[in-house]
């Protein structure tokens, strides 16, 4: 086996003044680990970049920690703050050379501004995409306000990874068990629901190469891919798709290892995904690198897949 030099995805910063966002996902925590999560995020220069040599990640795609601006009230705010968050970003990754790369901030509060701060990030600041965190106060990007901003995003050939959020009203079957509402299980129901409504109200058919990432294995969706195509023609209530309801995975999403180090649920992702549709990540810095880089490093495949999920795929889908 050799070991192969990695591009991570899912790595996350914090920007000025933005800690009033992060209530939501830091009170899931455990008060002890706050401290050294608030430094490892502030931190661009020494503790990111000593843990990236000692573990062999040669790139790392920044994105601010959610849920940012997606859980901002009001749009004119929304919209100055994602700025604000870009601009800081490109300073802080501009004296690390290829180290680092970036993922926009969006204010999709507003689908006209999102649009245009991405064109913004990607054509003056050189980001590679954008990461969202799920809905916007409620509101899902299946609406058809949002088809300017898919149509732009398309234009522009980057990917829009979709991360977790809190549901926006509390779920009635988790009532009473908060330790499913976060990232045990509720988030990945949640966004898993989000990139399902995205496929199934047309966004892909309107929009056919857009790309969406989804974390922590897709979010379990790769695993049902058999079972949305069996029950989708029973279950159709009028809604009409151009192709099997399976073959917008690999094509339309991708997905990334972030927080699922199991080997065997990797080789099932693979199988359902194919080689071209998985992507390494490490979900900095709340999951160890050490051991999602040891996990991938690991895992019984041939080097030709394995170069292909750790930097390969990244490569080109960012055109790295």
């Amino acid at each position: 086996m050799t070991t192969i030099k990695k591009i991570a995805l899912e790595e996350h910063f914090m920007a000025p003044g933005f800690q009033e966002y992060t209530a939501m996902f830091f009170d899931k925590i455990e008060s002890a680990g706050q401290k050294e999560l608030a430094a490892r995020l502030d931190d661009f220069d020494q503790l990111r970049l000593e843990e990236m040599d000692r573990h062999g990640i040669e790139t790392v795609v920044l994105s601010q920690s959610g849920p940012s601006v997606q859980a901002e009230a009001d749009t004119q705010r929304a919209i100055r703050r994602a700025r604000e968050n870009n601009d800081y970003l490109a300073d802080r990754i501009a004296p690390h050379g290829d180290r680092f790369a970036g993922f926009a901030t969006l204010a999709m509060q507003d689908p006209a501004a999102a649009a245009d701060e991405l064109e913004y990030a990607v054509r003056e600041l050189g980001f590679k995409g954008s990461l969202v965190n799920g809905h916007t106060n409620g509101v899902y990007y299946d609406d058809p306000a949002y088809d300017a901003f898919w149509e732009r995003m398309q234009d522009l050939d980057v990917p829009l990874y979709l991360h977790p959020i809190n549901p926006w009203k509390e779920v009635d079957s988790m009532r009473g068990h908060p330790e499913l509402a976060g990232a045990v299980w509720g988030w990945g129901v949640e966004t898993g629901t989000h990139a399902l409504r995205l496929l199934f109200g047309g966004v892909f058919d309107r929009f056919p190469n857009l790309k969406i990432i989804l974390g922590h294995m897709g979010e379990g969706l790769p695993f049902m891919r058999w079972r949305f195509d069996s029950r989708f023609p029973v279950y159709a209530q009028g809604v009409t798709l151009e192709r099997a309801p399976s073959e917008y995975f690999g094509r339309n999403i991708v997905i990334t290892t972030s927080g699922v180090c199991s080997a065997p649920t990797l080789m099932a992702a693979i199988g359902e995904m194919g080689e071209d549709g998985v992507l390494f990540s490490v979900d900095y810095p709340y999951e160890s690198t050490e051991l999602a880089t040891r996990f991938i490093d690991d895992a019984p495949m041939s080097d030709e897949v394995r170069a292909k999920v750790c930097r390969d795929n990244a490569k080109r889908l960012l055109k790295l």
